[in-house]
């Protein structure tokens, strides 16, 4: 019994390094991707920017808010699909999988064990697109109800950036940390369109 404990306890810190060491190329793998972008800081700005808004009682201020944050969904979403498109040209390891360690043992899953970042990075931008401001007039109740999908949508988004790295596991805890927001709360959230192709894209290996 002994000589099996050590034997799994040997196993299990090879497989841990292993992971960290996958993890650390993914980071890299996607941070060179990202890194001719302004993705994250505008990201940032609009979920603030929708606060601002949402809370300022002048009516003349906050339409100017409104104006603001309209050209920085446009320039964000030009942004992201950019980085979609160019993403699709990545040659290492993209798989990804709802299992520990995905890092390391996606790749082996097969296609109905795992999926592809390169395949769910454009439902993104389509989702991005799908809540951008119209060029018609919005009234407020309808501007309020497209703030809340985008900030959805690009939690979303940034989940999936943080699955890929880690695990679908750590994504999640980083999500409610830093938005006080759980998994469940943002796929509910999110567009019809964008939870329907990522429930087709990652639901075949997620049961």
């Amino acid at each position: 019994m002994e000589h099996l404990f050590s034997l799994l306890l040997v196993l299990w810190l090879g497989l841990s390094f292993w992971n960290r060491q996958e993890q650390r190329k993914r980071m890299a793998l996607l941070a060179e991707y990202l890194r001719p972008y302004q993705i994250e800081k505008q990201m940032e700005s609009l979920i603030n920017g929708y606060l601002r808004a949402l809370g300022e009682q002048d009516p003349v201020r906050q339409e100017q808010v409104w104006g603001v944050l309209q050209d920085t969904e446009r320039n964000l979403q030009r942004q992201f699909s950019a980085f979609a498109a160019d993403l699709q040209r990545a040659e290492g390891d993209t798989r990804m999988a709802p299992i520990p360690y995905q890092a390391a043992l996606a790749r082996y899953l097969g296609q109905d064990g795992s999926f592809d970042l390169r395949e769910l990075m454009p439902i993104h931008a389509r989702g991005i697109l799908a809540c951008q401001a119209p060029d018609t007039e919005e009234d407020p109740e309808s501007r309020k109800r497209r703030a809340f999908a985008m900030t959805a949508e690009l939690m979303l988004m940034q989940h999936s950036c943080h699955w890929y790295c880690r695990s679908r596991a750590l994504a999640s805890a980083r999500l409610h940390a830093q938005h006080k927001t759980g998994y469940g709360q943002v796929m509910d959230a999110v567009t019809a369109g964008t939870r329907q192709a990522y429930d087709k894209l990652t639901g075949r290996v997620s049961r």
